[in-house]
C-alpha cells in the first residue's frame, strides 16, 4: 500500500509506504514491514513510538479546553511546561527567563529573530537587526530562518528572496587542516566570528545562531572543547546576543538537557523542538534569559509578533506528558551509556576504506562516506552515496537519515543516527549489521572489521 495522490509530498516521483503503527523503536508498514527507526525521524521521536498516555494527556486536555488564543488566555499545561523547561536549561534562564512556545523548530526561529530585533530597539539600538550564523548550517525552512541557515543546497532555489546577513566558518572537526590540533582548529574556527565583525559593519548585527552540535546538516558534528566558550566571549563582548539551535540536539538527545551544558555555556536564547513532544505534537519553543525579557518589562512590554497555536494546551499538555514519561523511567540517563554503546558498535565500520567518520554525542550520531580515506576527497554529488547507503540499509529494515552536501554544500555523504532514548543493546547490534551490509553492497566488502 502507498500513498494516496492527493497529498502534496517531498517529492511526486516517489511512492511512500504508510505507517500505521509504532512501537518503542519500531515502525510498521501498512504492507506488513517493521522496521527499526534508527534516526528517530529526524531526531524526533525520544521516547519511543506508541506511548498511549501522550494521547491520554492530549485527550484529557483537548475534552477540557482545546484551544484558547494567547492575547486573551494562558493555560496551565503551557505554564507549567515552560517551567519545566526553565528548570532544565542552563543556571542563567532561571529567575526570570520565560519560554516563547510555537509549533516547531523553525518557527521558532523565526520568533528569535524578531525577539533579537526587538531586543535591541528596547534598548534603544535600531541599527542592530543582522542574525550571523555560520555556513553549512540549518536553522528552519520559513524564510527568515532561511536567511540565517547556511545550508547552500536548502537555500539556492530561493536565493533571491533571501537577505545576506553573514555566515562565518563551521566548526568542522574531522576536516580540519593537516597537522592542527582540535583545540587550535577550534579557537580558529571561533576566531573566524570576531574577523567577520571587524570588517562587517558588527553595529548592525543583533545575534549570532548555532547549533552547539551541528546536526542534519554536517552529520552530528561535534565541537572540540574551548569552540563554543569563546564563542559566547565573543559574542558578549561585541553586546551580541547568543542564540544556541538546540531544536536537534536539546531536551536529553547529546546526554545532558541542552548541548550547550557540555561546555558550561549560557546563551541568551535556547531554541528547542522536535524531541519536546517527542513527534507527539508539533512543538517548539524560545527559552528566554532573564535580561533580554527584563528589556521588554522596561520598554513596550509587548513582542511584535504571533502565530495563532502558540501555546496551544492540547500540545504543551503532550510536552509536559513527554516530560512526565522521560523523567518517570530515566531516558535522558540512559543516553549517554546507550549513545557509548552505539558509537561503539559503528566504530566497527571505520575500518572500511570508505566510512571516513564517525562521530557524535550521545545519541545524535554521524557517519560520513568518503571516497579516499587518506585525503578526505568526498564522492561526486552525482554518485549520490547517502541515499544509496539509506536504501541499502532500508533492504534490511532499518531507517537512517542520508544527507548530501557536508563538505561543501554539494559534495560530502553521510547519514545521521538519532533512535529513541529507549533503544536496547540488541537494538544497536541490529543497526551496525545493517549499516554494515549496506556499506559492503554500496562499496564493495573492503576490509572487515572482524574478519
Amino acid at each position: 500500500m502507498s500513498t494516496s495522490p492527493s497529498l502534496f509530498s517531498r517529492n511526486l516521483r516517489k511512492s511512500f509506504p504508510v505507517a500505521v503503527r509504532g512501537e518503542g523503536c519500531w515502525i510498521y508498514t501498512a504492507d506488513g514491514r517493521r522496521l527499526l527507526d534508527a534516526a528517530g525521524q529526524a531526531a524526533v521521536v525520544s521516547i519511543g513510538h506508541g506511548v498511549a498516555e501522550i494521547g491520554q494527556a492530549m485527550a484529557e486536555q483537548s475534552s477540557r479546553i482545546a484551544f484558547t488564543h494567547t492575547s486573551q488566555f494562558h493555560s496551565e499545561p503551557a505554564e507549567k511546561l515552560a517551567a519545566r523547561l526553565l528548570a532544565l536549561a542552563p543556571p542563567n534562564f532561571r529567575d526570570g527567563g520565560r519560554v516563547y512556545f510555537t509549533s516547531g523548530g523553525s518557527e521558532a526561529t523565526e520568533s528569535a529573530i524578531k525577539l533579537a530585533r526587538q531586543f535591541h530597539l528596547e534598548q534603544g539600538d535600531g541599527q542592530r537587526y543582522r542574525v550571523v550564523s555560520r555556513r553549512q548550517s540549518y536553522h528552519g525552512s520559513t524564510m527568515g530562518a532561511m536567511t540565517v541557515s547556511g545550508n547552500l543546497a536548502r537555500r539556492v532555489a530561493y536565493q533571491p528572496m533571501l537577505a545576506e546577513w553573514g555566515h562565518v566558518a563551521p566548526c568542522y572537526s574531522y576536516r580540519r587542516p593537516a597537522g592542527k590540533s582540535l583545540s587550535e582548529y577550534g579557537l580558529e574556527c571561533a576566531s573566524d566570528l570576531d574577523l567577520f565583525l571587524d570588517y562587517n559593519d558588527s553595529g548592525s548585527v543583533a545575534a549570532f545562531a548555532f547549533e552547539p552540535v551541528v546536526g542534519a546538516t554536517l552529520g552530528a558534528a561535534v565541537p572540540p572543547d574551548g569552540y563554543a566558550q569563546r564563542i559566547a566571549e565573543i559574542c558578549r563582548s561585541r553586546g551580541i546576543l547568543l542564540i544556541a539551535d538546540e531544536v536537534m540536539s536539546g531536551m536529553g538527545r547529546t546526554g545532558k538537557a541542552f548541548a550547550v551544558a557540555h561546555w558550561n555555556v549560557e546563551p541568551d536564547m535556547i531554541l528547542t523542538g522536535k524531541g519536546i513532544a517527542s513527534g507527539y505534537a508539533p512543538l517548539g519553543a524560545v527559552i528566554v534569559a532573564p535580561h533580554v525579557v527584563e528589556a521588554f518589562e522596561r520598554g513596550s512590554a509587548a513582542f511584535q509578533h504571533g502565530f495563532t497555536y502558540q501555546a496551544h494546551p492540547v500540545t504543551t499538555a503532550a510536552g509536559n506528558a513527554v516530560l512526565d514519561y522521560a523523567e518517570r523511567h530515566e531516558l535522558f540517563e540512559r543516553v549517554v551509556a546507550a549513545g557509548d554503546d552505539l558509537k561503539a558498535q559503528l566504530g566497527r565500520l571505520a575500518a572500511h576504506p570508505n566510512v571516513g567518520d564517525v562521530r557524535g554525542l550521545g545519541l545524535l550520531l554521524g557517519v560520513e562516506f568518503v571516497k579516499d580515506k587518506v585525503t578526505r576527497e568526498p564522492f561526486p554529488k552525482e554518485d549520490n552515496i547517502a541515499e544509496r547507503v539509506r536504501q541499502a540499509v532500508l533492504e534490511e529494515n532499518v531507517l537512517v537519515y542520508p544527507t548530501q552536501g557536508c563538505v561543501d554544500g554539494e559534495r560530502g555523504d553521510h547519514v545521521l543516527l538519532a533512535p529513541p532514548f529507549t533503544i536496547t543493546r540488541e537494538e544497536s547490534a541490529i543497526i551496525f549489521r545493517a549499516l554494515e551490509s549496506a556499506v559492503a553492497k554500496v562499496f564493495g566488502a573492503g576490509r572487515s572489521s572482524h574478519s
